[in-house]
């Protein structure tokens, strides 16, 4: 299973009535439009933590209709009542796994998290033991690790809501909270045979989610942890400064995704234009181009694994259908669903999975993930670095 964590990941998602606000990955916030989000006014695209036929089953329903949504929110309004709860009710019958309902103060936090900031507690979330939730990550400036927090305490709860049985995202959605900076939420938390109580307060954090490094022998590591604005011409720079033969180790592993626009920028560092990947939106084509004059020759190796997923995965689709890249890790989360903006008579705002994308060769990824050239799960990163090395990416 991916991480769940509160930097930036994939699409928070509604759930149904009484229950938080829902997200993917991050015990705050969470990215943008999982399989990207396009711009707004276009679809934003999208492991399947569900059984395979369940996914499948998913895919084949017909898109939700937004029409009969907002005519529900506005029914509901006329009615005295919410129309927003009303909209999550309508997501929530409608089955679509990656819909989801924002009040206008959750949609922009939503859209601000894809300049690459959002509030939260500094720490990821997986699921381990069965039902139980473990921190997998604890960023080093954040709330979290100025309480002593530590990778592998077991989380029980939050604010007195035991987590146990609980999705991922919904224990992340108790974390998040309201959403508001200073704001304080209680961790009941366990080490080995010693329990406590920690209470912490939410923070406004930026992230920086491309880091760039030379290794020892000679070759460039560019690490992606999420695709947001500006993201894809830093990876396209970081290339473009590269020494003349120096191969490239692209680390996609734990990226929720993020923008597709980004996603298809990235692509244009290592192709020469081409298609990225192809999407529908309520039955009509659409597709994704990457621009011209990337390094095609530079070798070039990806890492990915369970939490690649997203606009992550179109990249990752793109490089290895065509040939740019061999791909090492373990296969991908799976998540390509396009979902649309909807606003709503109330304000609030509707996303509903209108579509699905497929990489340059026609595979679904909605569901399936992608299956990396060799397969490695530990010393993967040693496993990759040893391939670009033997197609002459070192030094």
């Amino acid at each position: 299973m991916p991480d769940g964590t509160d930097l930036l990941c994939t699409r928070p998602r509604g759930v149904l009535r009484g229950a938080v606000l829902t997200f993917v990955f991050a015990g705050v916030l969470a990215t943008a439009a999982a399989t990207g989000s396009l711009p707004r006014q276009e679809p934003a695209a999208g492991r399947a933590g569900a059984p395979p036929g369940a996914e499948r089953a998913a895919r084949d329903r017909a898109p939700v209709d937004s029409a009969a949504l907002r005519r529900a929110a506005a029914a509901a309004m006329a009615d005295g009542k919410s129309g927003k709860e009303a909209a999550e009710e309508f997501v929530s019958r409608s089955g679509d796994r990656w819909g989801a309902v924002y009040d206008k103060r959750e949609y922009e936090e939503f859209e601000q998290s894809l300049d690459g900031s959002y509030t939260g507690v500094g720490l990821s979330a997986g699921r381990a033991d069965g039902d139980r939730v473990r921190i997998t990550r604890v960023r080093a400036d954040g709330p979290a690790a100025r309480a002593g927090l530590r990778v592998g305490d077991r989380l029980v709860s939050v604010d007195g809501h035991p987590v146990d049985g609980l999705s991922v995202s919904e224990a992340v959605a108790l974390l998040r909270g309201d959403g508001v900076p200073g704001s304080s939420v209680a961790l009941r938390v366990e080490r080995g045979r010693t329990a406590w109580t920690q209470t912490l307060r939410r923070a406004r954090l930026a992230t920086d989610p491309v880091t760039v490094r030379r290794l020892d022998d000679g070759a460039v590591l560019i690490r992606v942890e999420a695709f947001t604005k500006g993201v894809g011409t830093r990876v396209r720079d970081a290339v473009r400064e590269a020494p003349a033969g120096a191969g490239v180790l692209l680390d996609l592993r734990g990226n929720a995704g993020g923008l597709v626009t980004e996603a298809a920028t990235a692509a244009s560092a290592f192709l020469d234009g081409g298609l990225v990947a192809t999407y529908d939106v309520e039955g009509e084509e659409r597709a994704v181009y990457a621009e011209g004059g990337g390094d095609t020759e530079r070798p070039l190796v990806a890492l990915v694994d369970g939490g690649t997923m997203s606009a992550a995965e179109l990249l990752t689709g793109a490089l290895q259908d065509r040939g740019r890249a061999v791909t090492v890790g373990s296969r991908t989360f799976g998540k390509g669903s396009v979902q649309m903006p909807s606003t709503l008579p109330d304000g609030s705002v509707a996303e509903l999975t209108v579509g699905h994308y497929r990489t340059p060769a026609g595979h679904a990824v909605d569901g399936r993930g992608i299956t990396p050239d060799l397969s490695a799960d530990e010393r993967a990163e040693e496993r990759a670095r040893t391939v670009l090395s033997g197609l002459g990416g070192g030094s």
